[in-house]
């Protein structure tokens, strides 16, 4: 599908020109989106285009439209009060902040519910948004496409839950394949008769009748929506996993398990007051970790990592040219904070020419962190100096960025840590060390000393000021220096030449 729907007969667009065709248009332009799901109602403003998606505004309430939608046919009372209440608080923002008109997408509890269409039309005489109802082909494909914004290399199986379906689809290639949707939702599970091996048996057939259309042949999984975020974090504290960062979050099979065991073991309550998630959430918790367990036991990945993007992202990606949707999303993302924080916006690709001949051999992920610690090397400037270190780490490891692991995360934050400082004895940050190999934490270090001495060095271009040279078989780090940088070569540059030489474990050699 392209997007296109139908909505009572008629063939509409909901989503429009690309927004991004012009660079007056891609500095400007915030793009507006509200997902009317059957737990959740969420209203999402992008900032700009870029490519790593910058949230301006985000909120979230729980309205529970699809509560008891099983039994009754119809949205929850309740549900339907809260909803009104939050959409035309939502038409007053985006009016507030210029923006519309806002693209509003329904799943599962409108468009199954008989007063749906009375709801729709409630809404728009009521708040002037109009709401387009999805089916769940279109539901799973915005899902996946959510998930290609923050993983371009994405392969594998989406599996994005919501409160009354659950939906798969097929990604590789930077396309998505095949969907399918089911009733698995948590809402609709609490109408399953037959107990709880009734219910064991129903989200059993239910899911080997998607694994029988979609294939079982898909090594990673990639899980959207809120009840699986709510296990993952459940995971992290069950393991003690020292980050909470949920997005690209990873899971083996045989964690899957053992958590939900673990959910099935404490009191949610007590499990709630630890980990912070809603106790609307978490009420659905224990249906959604019985769906997740069958989905680990009859597909079979290798691997289960959280997306945080979802319908929202999809709606974004849906208005990306191809040109913006192949660019590397954690350099957008580092060049929109420098272009915006940083004191000399440019500098940071002149750095990293500079530094180059320190990392020639470097492979592709390993060059890419190096291209985006450049980038941001200089957007802590504003903190306190006894405070830079410690805040750009904690800036990059809890950032809203895509494309980035959590090892790469803790050694893009730790070398940012040393292009401000010579040590980490005593870090707060240390317990989030422990995610890289010893090699790595030595590599980070290097990297961030080479950007310590080379962010100084020349404050205009580093290139102009003179030329590194690493002779690894020689043990010698040698600068050659221009007209220009022996004027800049100091005492403090010459210090800080000395600590790089010192943690590449060569000797250091200026000419010139």
């Amino acid at each position: 599908m392209n997007g296109v729907v139908t909505v009572g007969g008629q063939t509409i667009d909901p989503f429009g020109k690309s927004l991004f065709e012009r660079a007056s248009e891609r500095a400007l332009s915030r793009v507006g989106v509200v997902d009317v799901g059957s737990n959740s109602i969420r209203m999402v403003v992008f900032d700009g285009a870029a490519r790593s998606p910058a949230y301006f505004y985000n909120e979230k309430v729980m309205a529970g439209l699809g509560q008891g939608l099983a039994s009754t046919g119809m949205l929850n009372p309740e549900g339907v009060e809260r909803a009104m209440a939050s959409l035309k608080r939502f038409a007053a923002l985006a009016e507030g902040m210029g923006i519309k008109p806002l693209t509003c997408v329904a799943t599962a509890a409108v468009r199954e519910a008989s007063n749906g269409p009375a709801f729709r039309k409630a809404v728009e005489k009521q708040t002037g948004l109009k709401l387009w109802v999805i089916d769940g082909q279109e539901e799973a494909r915005l899902s996946a496409q959510g998930v290609l914004l923050g993983w371009p290399d994405a392969r594998g199986l989406v599996c994005d839950i919501g409160g009354n379906s659950m939906e798969l689809a097929v990604v590789g290639d930077g396309k998505v394949g095949q969907r399918e949707t089911s009733g698995l939702g948590p809402f609709r599970l609490q109408q399953v008769e037959g107990g709880k091996d009734g219910l064991k048996s129903y989200i059993k057939k239910v899911i080997e009748g998607l694994a029988g259309k979609i294939g079982k042949d898909h090594d990673q999984i990639y899980l959207v929506g809120g009840s699986w975020r709510a296990i993952a974090r459940l995971d992290m504290e069950r393991v003690g996993y020292p980050m909470t960062v949920l997005h690209e979050y990873r899971m083996t099979p045989e964690a899957i398990l053992q958590t939900c065991k673990f959910i099935g073991d404490n009191d949610l309550a007590t499990l709630r007051a630890r980990t912070g998630i809603s106790s609307s959430r978490m009420e659905l918790v224990p249906l959604a970790s019985q769906v997740l367990r069958q989905l680990v036991q009859i597909f079979q990945p290798k691997s289960l990592a959280v997306s945080s993007y979802g319908i929202r992202e999809g709606l974004l990606y849906e208005q990306m040219p191809d040109g913006l949707r192949a660019r590397d999303p954690l350099i957008e993302a580092a060049r929109f904070s420098e272009r915006q924080m940083a004191r000399m916006p440019g500098f940071g690709k002149k750095l990293y020419q500079f530094l180059m001949p320190l990392f020639g051999d470097a492979g592709p992920q390993r060059d890419r962190l190096i291209r985006a610690a450049c980038l941001l090397h200089d957007t802590a400037w504003r903190t306190h100096p006894d405070y830079r270190a410690d805040a750009c780490f904690d800036n990059v490891t809890r950032a809203n960025m895509a494309a980035l692991s959590h090892p790469e995360r803790v050694f893009l934050g730790l070398a940012l840590l040393h292009r401000y400082k010579n040590n980490r004895t005593n870090s707060q940050m240390a317990p989030l060390f422990d995610l890289l190999r010893e090699q790595d934490i030595k590599d980070a270090e290097i990297l961030g000393k080479a950007m310590r001495f080379g962010a100084m060095f020349s404050v205009k271009d580093p290139t102009e000021a003179g030329e590194l040279k690493l002779d690894a078989k020689k043990k010698v780090l040698e600068l050659k220096l221009s007209k220009t940088g022996q004027a800049l070569m100091g005492e403090v540059a010459v210090a800080r030449f000395r600590s790089l030489a010192a943690a590449l474990d060569v000797g250091p050699v200026v000419q010139g």
